[in-house]
Order: C-alpha cells, then sequence, then structure tokens
C-alpha cells in the first residue's frame, strides 16, 4: 500500500526511521517533506498529505510534528480525512476499527522509535469494523458536507 509522508523538522527523524520500517513491512511510503531539521511550520507540510486523501490520491497518510496536535488541527480542515493522533497502540487500533481513520498522526518528540514502529504496524493492519461505526461516520459526511463549500 501507499502510503504519503510528511512532518516538520520535530518529526524528521522519527519519520526517517517509519519510511525504512513501512518498506521492512512491503508497503511505499511516498516521502512529503521535510527532508531535514531546518525549522519548518508544519501546515506547510500537513498540507500536502492531506489534500492528497481528501482528492483521493491516496488512500491513507502518516504524518509527525513534535506533539502530533499541530498536524491532527490542520489535516482535519480537509473534506473526507479523518486523522487520528495515535500516540499509543490503544488508540491505533481504535481509530482504525472505530473510525476508519485514513491519516496517522504521531507526535515525533513524544513517542519512541520502536512504540511508533508498533503503533504503525498495527494502523496498517487493523481493518475499519462498519456496522454502527459506519454511521457514525455517515454523520460525519453530513457535517462536512453542511460545513464546506467546496
Amino acid at each position: 500500500m501507499q502510503i504519503g509522508m510528511a512532518c516538520d523538522h520535530g518529526g524528521f527523524e522519527l519519520k526517517e526511521e517509519l519510511k525504512a520500517y513501512l518498506r521492512s513491512i512491503g508497503h511505499e511510503p511516498i516521502d512529503m517533506g521535510t527532508f531535514n531539521e531546518d525549522s519548518v511550520d508544519y501546515p506547510d507540510y500537513g498540507v500536502l498529505v492531506a489534500e492528497k486523501i481528501s482528492r483521493g490520491d491516496m488512500g491513507r497518510g502518516i504524518l509527525i510534528c513534535g506533539t502530533g496536535i499541530g498536524m491532527s488541527i490542520v489535516a482535519n480542515k480537509f473534506r473526507g480525512v479523518r486523522a487520528a493522533l495515535a500516540n499509543d497502540l490503544f488508540s491505533a487500533r481504535f481509530c482504525r476499527e472505530h473510525t476508519d481513520a485514513n491519516i496517522l498522526v504521531i507526535g515525533g518528540r513524544i513517542v519512541g522509535r520502536e512504540l511508533a514502529k508498533e503503533i504503525v504496524r498495527v494502523w496498517v493492519e487493523t481493518p475499519f469494523v462498519g456496522g454502527r461505526h459506519q454511521r457514525r461516520l455517515e454523520k460525519i459526511e453530513t457535517i462536512e458536507k453542511k460545513n464546506f463549500k467546496s
């Protein structure tokens, strides 16, 4: 599976580690930056992945910033994006099972590398369960249609 990835300077090291990990478990990370640890503004990079998910050009993405909060806020401004901050395994599993999260957000200064790999593994392997959760996603789509002009 292709997975878009982007980060700010606070997530650069972890992004590099997770790119290699994704390849090792059979996925194709698409790196959209940043490409070093120089200070950048997280919205400039979060938008790159969120736009692709929103347009349907890509099915899933991973965003990393210092805490994960900023990237979560940016990504969830886009129609059809369900970005979930998951800095633990429970959240990684449930954001897929219950909300069909299409963007995983991780705090690069909060989560250690090995835990981050496990979070990513759980997130890519966990299916959406549907059922009553699908009804809830449909309600979110209704809210988006009402509040987004385009």
